[in-house]
């Protein structure tokens, strides 16, 4: 497969031009029945045969998915061809699909706060706490990377804070759906994007001191994004994200919670950008923070990516529509950070 070489810094992009809204995203075009049936199922199991009974099944599922979910397995074998230094084989993806469905499968416990069941390490917190402790709060930016339970319940033990997730409607109604036979107060924690209040609410979060989480590595396509070199080739990254976090001038912090095996969980915190001192500057530099801060955030992401490939959970074609060289070779790239 062609892939244009990685340019050495990021392009803005949103389809030709900077700032224009992209066409509908590969992944909305799918209702992905099977990561809903598989959170069902796994919810269900766990609740009632306990983790160490239902464990054993999660690989059945797993095996399950990988058979019969043709679409889901060429995104990961195409995913895996970028990340993994040799050529990957029908194990890895299968491997892939466990790491997911691991996940899911502790869920359960990990919203009901069963921590006692799990051995958990973390790395970041100091920058985490030097953020807090300025009491603004701050938005957790992470991906379709690892467990978000996981890495909330390490960010609870670290600073007693627990984190609200901005998300978009539909996942928002989703989720709670799922989260409310699980534990109903689990729905407390989410906040739907396109509500009259949800900024409100979201400012509300921050003056209190909390933590906002959005994950930034997934577009519905109808706003503005950022082509950066990822993976050995284009992808398309939200601004949204980071432009709220610049209208708020709020610190931004990289959030993994990365699964490595049985029960164990490795978090992960790390300082991307300080929007603290954005709110009277131009807004050419303000453009300029904001493109930074997503080419930090592609960069970190690369990094968990290969060093935890088994990890990524888009499973569907992440680089879709690929750019033509054109695009890329015509896309300004941000201003170099000074030091």
């Amino acid at each position: 497969m062609n892939r244009p070489n990685p340019a050495p810094r990021a392009s803005s992009r949103a389809s030709s031009e900077p700032g224009a809204a992209a066409p509908a995203a590969a992944w909305t075009q799918h209702k992905e029945r099977s990561s809903l049936l598989m959170l069902r199922v796994m919810s269900w199991l766990s609740l009632r045969l306990g983790r160490r009974l239902s464990r054993p099944l999660v690989y059945a599922i797993a095996a399950y998915f990988v058979c019969f979910a043709p679409t889901a397995r060429r995104a990961s074998r195409d995913y895996l061809k970028r990340v993994l230094p040799r050529k990957p084989t029908p194990l890895d993806g299968f491997k892939q699909v466990l790491a997911f469905a691991s996940t899911i499968h502790d869920r359960a416990y990990l919203i009901n706060d069963r921590f006692d069941l799990f051995q958990f390490r973390a790395e970041g917190e100091a920058p985490m706490r030097a953020v807090l402790a300025k009491n603004r709060g701050a938005f957790l930016i992470g991906a379709h990377l690892g467990s978000f339970e996981a890495l909330s319940a390490v960010g609870r033990c670290m600073t007693g804070t627990r984190a609200t997730m901005l998300m978009f409607e539909e996942n928002a109604r989703k989720i709670n759906q799922t989260l409310a036979a699980i534990n109903p107060r689990a729905t407390a924690d989410i906040i739907g994007m396109g509500n009259v209040d949800s900024m409100l609410n979201v400012r509300q979060r921050l003056d209190e001191g909390g933590m906002v989480g959005m994950l930034a590595d997934r577009t519905p396509g109808n706003e503005a994004t950022l082509l950066l070199p990822f993976l050995g080739g284009y992808a398309a990254f939200p601004i949204g994200p980071f432009r709220l976090a610049a209208l708020m001038a709020r610190p931004v912090l990289f959030m993994a919670g990365i699964y490595e095996g049985g029960n164990r969980y490795f978090s992960h915190f790390e300082l991307i950008a300080d929007f603290s001192e954005l709110s009277d500057a131009p807004a050419a530099q303000r453009t300029a923070a904001i493109h930074a801060a997503i080419a930090r955030y592609a960069a970190i992401l690369e990094k968990h990516c290969r060093a935890t490939p088994y990890n990524w959970f888009n499973f569907f074609d992440f680089w879709s529509p690929a750019p033509t060289l054109a695009q890329v070779h015509s896309a300004a790239p941000p201003p170099e950070e000074t030091a």
